[in-house]
């Protein structure tokens, strides 16, 4: 996960018609310049050490044509709700389930797949409720399956936490912590799983080199397909 400071400059890059807002974040960890692009539709440039703010203009501009294939995936996709109300479809182990009416007919409840929850105004926002639900539910299943996967693959993992990454969706440290998202239980297990391997792998190879994903594709031969259903839902599962 990028530790960017909170230092934040920002300018516009021409990308087909539209004028695209880039932020650029510096990150003294960093080893490299990286892009993204943020659901807000802003493009996030990582500044590296010894990076410059110039440097960073250039290497967006020889990726226009990527920015523009994100832009349009973005724009395409379905835009996660700011608010949940009844009738709202989320996301739980990777199944699409929505949230109803309690099924023991209390106007102070929500439903969704089979689990019931209380709410003390019905007719409020359900997501703080729901989301807080899910997060208690994410710190109970995955530090143990941390666990069990370090175990299989003969690594030691010292610590485990549940966090609210807003861009990543883990994070390991050389000495043996593991940060992961809480919305990982939001996805299905082989997709929770690969977010856990490819942190593990980091334990053995802590960058990204041809060598690390070659320990990633051994120990989840099926990752790709993870970081598919990764992008294609990724607007129902970020803020």
């Amino acid at each position: 996960m990028d530790t960017a400071s909170k230092g934040t400059t920002t300018a516009e890059l021409l990308v087909g018609p539209r004028q695209v807002p880039l932020a650029f974040v510096r990150n003294p960890r960093a080893r490299r310049y990286v892009l993204r692009v943020r659901p807000d539709g802003v493009a996030r440039v990582t500044i590296p050490r010894g990076g410059s703010i110039q440097a960073a203009k250039e290497f967006a501009e020889r990726h226009t044509a990527w920015l523009a294939r994100q832009l349009q995936r973005i724009e395409t996709q379905p835009m996660r709700p700011a608010v949940w109300t009844l009738g709202s479809e989320i996301l739980v182990r990777g199944e699409k389930v929505r949230l109803e009416a309690g099924a023991d007919g209390r106007p102070g409840s929500v439903s969704f797949g089979g689990t019931s929850l209380l709410v003390l105004d019905p007719a409020s926002d359900f997501r703080p409720v729901v989301e807080g639900y899910l997060w208690r539910l994410a710190q109970q299943e995955l530090p143990p399956r941390v666990f069990e996967l370090a175990l299989l693959h003969q690594l030691t993992v010292r610590r485990v936490t549940v966090r609210n990454q807003a861009t990543r969706w883990g994070s390991c440290s050389r000495r043996g912590t593991l940060s992961l998202n809480w919305r990982l239980v939001q996805t299905p297990a082989f997709v929770s799983d690969y977010i856990i391997l490819h942190e593990l792998m980091h334990l053995r190879e802590m960058n990204h080199s041809p060598r690390f994903w070659g320990e990633v594709e051994r120990a989840c031969p099926e990752y790709k397909t993870a970081e598919l259903w990764l992008k294609r839902y990724s607007s129902l599962l970020r803020h």
